[in-house]
């Protein structure tokens, strides 16, 4: 191990321990997960990317969401709010979540979330037809930070 690569070793758990407000204990738990070593070790990749989550369908949508508008987030996750439309509805963000995750999860075992079988989900709103007010159908797509 080079120099550079100690010296980046010894900041990076300090970083992380700062970051999250750990006790000495609790970054102490945190480092004996060997989980923890390996996605800090892709951070950088997954930061270096965005998730684009697209409206591929829309009808009687209360918070006004059409086909074509996209919510942005971070590799993280973080919804980057100054990207995205002024409001948007809550449920559109719960079933985001979950494809987010998914997304994250590929990415970190090595596999091109793009390649997700299934990149869609709905609000669970269940559309005037079945009760409901309205439905919007939203599809993930990850892209390298700089295109997207």
């Amino acid at each position: 191990m080079s120099i550079r690569d100690m010296a980046w070793d010894v900041v990076k758990w300090k970083i992380m321990k700062e970051r999250l407000g750990y006790t000495d204990e609790e970054m102490k738990v945190f480092r004996e997960n060997p989980r923890n070593a390996d996605v800090i070790s892709k951070a950088p990749e997954l930061a270096n990317r965005t998730i684009v989550l697209e409206v591929m369908a829309s009808q009687g949508c209360n918070s006004q969401h059409k086909v074509g508008d996209k919510f942005y987030f971070d590799g993280a996750g973080n919804l980057l709010t100054q990207r995205c439309p002024k409001k948007i509805c809550v449920y559109a963000l719960t079933a985001s979540a979950s494809m987010i995750f998914t997304a994250g999860e590929l990415f970190l075992a090595g596999v091109d979330p793009n390649e997700m079988r299934f990149r869609r989900a709905a609000c669970f709103d269940v559309g005037v037809q079945c009760g409901g007010w309205g439905r919007i159908v939203l599809e993930l797509s990850v892209h390298d930070r700089r295109e997207a």
